[in-house]
């Protein structure tokens, strides 16, 4: 090939959008005569690495815009260091076969046993699925849907969180919320309902949701459309992170926290 075809051919592949392709062409090539390959074998592999470079690139912009508060997978998550947590099935929740079935997942627990972590491990393998995700916490929710409502917008505002796939609420329970916040969330809870799946984690065991959303009522039909197909992890056991620091000698003594009652 002499150097005007070479130049048609990179100029036509960036214009076909092949960027990748464009830039390795032919250094593949070049492997591709020195191993004797076919013509389609080399074609096949270009094919192949041009994919998995748009999928690296997929993946990291739908992260970037799943707006999880870090990035930790699974695979990070020390099951030994936290045996409270059913490893079996968080496992068995990483297929997203739940996703698929807009099935919610409740993570209840105390304080740092590492809820978040793994909601947002669940989220980023819905992203390597390519479901879309998007990761907020209660507080930060409700703050934009009551500005949303007090500027007219609440249904605009609503749809943001009605768009992903799997929607994720961390922190239910540190914030209490009004009788106008609670009807807003319920609203948000029932467009979701039986059409897209949500990971919530809470420090607070349902019996205690009434007080969390200022109206018992309210609560109660919360509880029902999540609950109605959810699955349920209770996670037991000490702070990850008050652990480490009692290693480290940062803290001499600090008690354990209390328990989360059962529900009846």
């Amino acid at each position: 090939m002499n150097g005007l075809d070479r130049a048609a051919l990179l100029e036509g592949l960036q214009r076909l959008g092949l960027t990748h392709m464009a830039r390795v062409a032919e250094h593949r090539a070049e492997e591709a005569a020195a191993a004797s390959a076919g013509y389609l074998e080399f074609l096949h592999r270009l094919v192949e690495e041009e994919l998995a470079v748009r999928f690296e690139r997929y993946v990291e912009t739908r992260t970037r815009l799943a707006n999880f508060p870090f990035r930790k997978t699974l695979a990070q998550f020390d099951f030994d260091a936290q045996p409270g947590v059913d490893k079996r099935a968080v496992m068995e929740l990483s297929s997203m076969a739940f996703v698929e079935r807009a099935t919610n997942v409740i993570l209840l627990g105390p304080p740092g046993v590492g809820k978040t972590h793994l909601a947002v491990g669940l989220g980023m393998e819905a992203i390597q699925r390519g479901y879309t995700v998007y990761f907020i916490r209660l507080a930060d929710l409700m703050q934009k849907l009551i500005q949303a409502y007090n500027e007219g917008r609440f249904a605009h505002r609503l749809r943001v969180y009605l768009k992903p796939k799997l929607l994720i609420c961390d922190e239910i329970g540190y914030t209490k919320l009004d009788r106008l916040g609670s009807h807003l969330f319920f609203e948000l809870v029932t467009k979701r309902y039986e059409k897209g799946a949500m990971i919530l984690t809470s420090n607070k065991s349902y019996g205690a949701w009434g007080d969390i959303f200022d109206d018992h009522v309210v609560a109660a039909a919360i509880l029902d459309r999540l609950l109605h197909h959810s699955v349920t992890i209770n996670i037991r056991g000490e702070s990850y992170r008050l652990k480490e620091k009692l290693k480290a000698g940062v803290l001499s003594h600090f008690p354990p926290p209390a328990p989360m009652q059962e529900d009846n």
